[in-house]
């Protein structure tokens, strides 16, 4: 099961017209992706994905790009709130399976996979399957060291000093403790989980009875499952995937902010990258565009210009432009003597001659006039655009950007 129905307000202007898992990455991926092809790469190959907010270009995408064989079974599927327990959308990741348990009657598994759909990473699940069952955990949560001034955006992990029992889980606290061997660190949940279906359904079904509960899956059914001794926490860093490199090993970003999205971004486009996408054993799955291959042209009077460090989607034509340490999405258009340093460019983005852009995300459809400048006057800017904290310009789906 892939949770695929929150908001991503902190994301906005992305998750203005799609669901945060539909939010575009590296060019040609969708968030989604990396949940679903770890899952597919691992044999894992039976997946719903419960969807809710502003689904519409997430089940397009699904139902484009995820077809798996039917001659084995094999199924990724969308699932909308459908008001099986009464005239109510989810109320949280907890009641999201809860209304969906028909979906557990139906297969009958023993164990199940229960992953968040917007998260940066590899990992092979079956190691992480393996280890829960060998603890025999009633819920396996996979959990990786974060700083601990990061700790609010997570749920924090205290693990039993001698075994793999966890102790106690905080959901976003605002001042945990560190690490024993590092106070400066917190060991975070990753948003995977994996459990023996028995104790999920006894958790939901006490969960749907307790009016103060958040139904939350961190909020309310972990905690209930640390309080009973059921919890235990699997490392990241012990998890090994096919192709990985020492340099990308063990990555894993989560994308809930603008400037966390952007800098996740960033590590795409270094000449030996934190992240590697060109690991052909361990494959990102996504659909493709019919769109040519990537041109650049020079142009009489300013030659080719200069393209470094970038990633250059289909369909992409540069002309006489200048493109630094940024991400081209597909048919992306930089006309004679514009500047793109350091962004993040959506589909069918046009960039005008002369034009611009610098430390900014640009999603489809935008066109940055003749002349115009994003990312220099910081004032003009927040007139105009969203900013993170950080300062990186975000322009929201087709925002007509005027040159005055």
């Amino acid at each position: 099961m892939v949770l695929a129905g929150g908001q991503g307000t902190r994301l906005l202007p992305l998750t203005q017209v799609r669901a945060k898992p539909a939010v575009p990455y590296g060019g040609q991926y969708r968030l989604i992706d990396f949940a679903l092809s770890n899952l597919a790469n691992g044999g894992y190959r039976k997946i719903v994905v419960l969807t809710q907010y502003k689904s519409h270009s997430l089940d397009v995408h699904l139902s484009r790009t995820w077809r798996m064989s039917t001659f084995l079974g094999n199924y990724v599927t969308s699932v909308p709130a459908q008001m099986r327990r009464g005239p109510w959308w989810f109320a949280g990741s907890a009641d999201a399976i809860f209304q969906n348990l028909n979906l557990i009657d139906d297969e009958q598994p023993e164990y199940i996979f229960v992953f968040g759909a917007d998260h940066i990473y590899r990992m092979d699940p079956g190691q992480m399957l393996e280890h829960h069952i060998a603890s025999g955990a009633g819920v396996t949560v996979a959990g990786i060291r974060v700083p601990r001034d990061e700790a609010k955006a997570f749920g924090v992990i205290q693990r039993n000093p001698h075994s793999a029992l966890i102790d106690a889980f905080l959901e976003k606290p605002e001042d945990p403790p560190g690490l024993s061997d590092n106070p400066d660190e917190v060991l975070a949940s990753m948003g995977n989980y994996v459990f023996t279906t028995e104790v999920l359904v006894d958790v939901l079904n006490a969960n749907a009875e307790d009016q103060e509960s958040g139904s939350d899956i961190g909020g309310d059914v972990i905690p209930a499952l640390v309080a009973s001794g059921q919890a235990y926490v699997y490392d990241f860093t012990t998890n090994t995937v096919p192709g990985e490199t020492p340099r990308d090993r063990h990555y894993w970003r989560d994308v809930g902010t603008l400037d966390s999205y952007y800098e996740a971004n960033m590590d795409l486009v270094a000449p030996l990258p934190v992240f590697n996408l060109y690991n052909d054993e361990w494959p990102v799955f996504t659909s493709f565009r019919t769109l040519p291959p990537a041109k650049v042209v020079a142009h009489g009077e300013l030659g080719s210009g200069e393209i470094a460090n970038s990633m250059l989607s289909q369909g992409c034509i540069i002309t006489g432009a200048t493109v630094r340490n940024s991400v081209l999405s597909p048919n992306v258009r930089i006309e004679p003597g514009a500047v793109v340093e350091g962004s993040i460019l959506f589909d069918d983005v046009l960039v005008g001659a002369g034009a611009m852009v610098r430390n900014a995300i640009v999603d489809k459809h935008v066109v940055i006039p003749r002349g115009r400048q994003i990312g220099v006057d910081s004032d003009r800017d927040a007139n105009d655009f969203t900013i993170s904290p950080n300062g990186v310009v975000a322009i929201g789906k087709g925002h007509k950007v005027t040159y005055a």
